[in-house]
């Protein structure tokens, strides 16, 4: 009686162990992602789209596009434009290429800073390049819709800080709250 409930107790471990690795389907010859920024888009507003790559089921490599579509002074966003190669490192191991998620990230970033001298303004824009970090979590639903939440932050470390002074724009921010679809 013993050996039977011991095979029992082996083959319910078993069979919740496999369980607990299901995968489905999509996940494994679903490999790309188109996704927009509805953050940016509605509260500055800029166009933020990204390109993602799976390499596999704890990694993937992508570039995102911002341009700051915004021409109204009384919204302050220096930001106008910047390109970002990214890579991210996935920390689930039930499902592929989603969930928590760790990123490296450069920006090649342009802003538009108001210099101001004895009685004219004057836009200067800077063109720079930084490096940075953010956390995350994805989540994808069967049909291949795709959600992230991301925060982060990086140092410009190429290109002056330009002529005004008071303003310190040498960190950057990685934001956003992006809609997609997995292919």
């Amino acid at each position: 009686m013993k050996k039977i409930i011991i095979i029992f107790l082996i083959g319910v471990s078993l069979s919740a162990k496999a369980q607990e690795k299901k995968e489905y389907p999509q996940d494994v010859h679903k490999k790309t992602e188109l996704k927009i920024n509805a953050f940016n888009l509605i509260v500055i507003p800029a166009i933020d789209v990204s390109y993602e790559r799976l390499i596999n089921e704890n990694s993937s490599f992508g570039v995102s596009l911002f341009v700051n579509v915004d021409d109204d002074d009384y919204v302050d966003f220096p930001r106008k434009f910047s390109l970002t190669p990214y890579y991210r490192w996935f920390f689930s191991e039930t499902r592929y290429a989603r969930g928590f998620f760790l990123e490296g990230f450069g920006a090649l970033n342009t802003t538009q800073n108001d210099v101001f001298n004895s009685n004219s303004k004057k836009e200067e824009n800077l063109t720079r390049f930084a490096l940075g970090v953010s956390v995350g979590g994805k989540f994808v639903t069967k049909k291949g819709f795709t959600t992230e939440v991301f925060l982060g932050v990086g140092r410009n470390l190429i290109g002056k800080n330009g002529a005004n002074e008071y303003i310190d724009n040498d960190v950057v921010g990685r934001f956003g709250v992006s809609i997609g679809y997995r292919f």
